[in-house]
């Protein structure tokens, strides 16, 4: 990628995203009786192929919005990630769950160059004793073995400046997620940068849903088999920096979301959050 923007551009790169304050939706909601299975506590029953059930799911959900009319382009990262504009020339950028590839063109998926087979297939390996190590405790943070990683378990260092994962993390199971958070820690170079933006607890989108779609804490089946996890930025923090990243930035994106063909005004919550690879 290129580099280099001016001071019209730096001001064009400012992100708007307060229309509200998230504590005050939080009363709101919490107080209001009709959305009290949203709170309620949560016992998942063991579901051993949820990796392979979302992505069949997911797999037929592209194929119903292939046409590319569903999906937009979020040209809107470009502002809230301004270090995707001003980054130095011949940058590596990795997008992690591209789908139809709406984040940022082109796209680099996960190349070769980034490990040798030997380390590819160790990484494999270590994937699956993770998985089993893996455990959720009381307050619904999720843990793992600190020990993971392609740098501590193979001849291959990192070879990415940032990693976007964007609305991606929400689509895979909770115990699932400090091992794909590992990954991306592995891969990206000394002081490299992952950009996250995902869905934010108590954003429209969830309080939409019935309490027979609940599937985990805070986490949903759609009518059409996809999943959805929705973030506190403790639940974002404990996960990242777990995985030894140090947080840059980390708040709620609060957005009134106006539908003008229906004429309702919607309030959408995501979190936005960047952390570092420690140099």
């Amino acid at each position: 990628m290129n580099g280099g923007i001016g001071l019209e551009e730096e001001k064009e790169a400012e992100y708007y995203s307060k229309d509200f304050e998230w504590e005050e939706l939080r009363s709101h909601v919490e107080n209001d009786p009709s959305f009290s299975h949203h709170l309620l506590p949560f016992q998942p029953q063991p579901q051993p192929q949820l990796l392979q059930s979302d992505s069949h799911a997911w797999k037929r959900f592209h194929i119903r919005h292939s046409s590319g009319k569903f999906f937009k382009e979020r040209r809107y990262l470009l502002k809230e990630f301004p270090e995707l504009v001003s980054c130095k020339e011949n940058s590596k950028v990795l997008e992690v769950g591209c789908g139809n590839g709406s984040t940022i063109l082109p796209i680099l998926r996960f190349p070769s160059w980034l490990a040798c087979n030997q380390c590819r297939d160790l990484n494999l390996q270590t994937q699956q004793s993770c998985l089993s190590d893996v455990r959720i405790n009381n307050n619904n943070k999720a843990n793992s073995d600190d020990a993971y990683s392609l740098e501590g378990s193979g001849c291959c260092k990192g070879g990415v400046d940032f990693i976007t994962l964007i609305f991606t993390l929400s689509a895979i199971p909770l115990q699932e997620m400090p091992v794909s958070i590992k990954e991306c820690f592995s891969i990206l170079k000394p002081g490299g940068l992952l950009l996250f933006r995902d869905y934010g607890l108590y954003d429209m989108t969830m309080l939409r849903f019935e309490k027979s779609q609940r599937v985990g804490f805070r986490e949903y089946n759609r009518s059409d088999g996809t999943r959805s996890y929705f973030f506190s930025l403790d639940i974002v923090r404990d996960l990242f920096v777990g995985a030894g990243f140090t947080e840059v930035e980390l708040d709620y994106c609060c957005i009134n979301s106006v539908n003008r063909r229906k004429g309702k005004s919607m309030q959408r919550v995501w979190v936005h959050g960047k952390f570092q690879k420690p140099i």
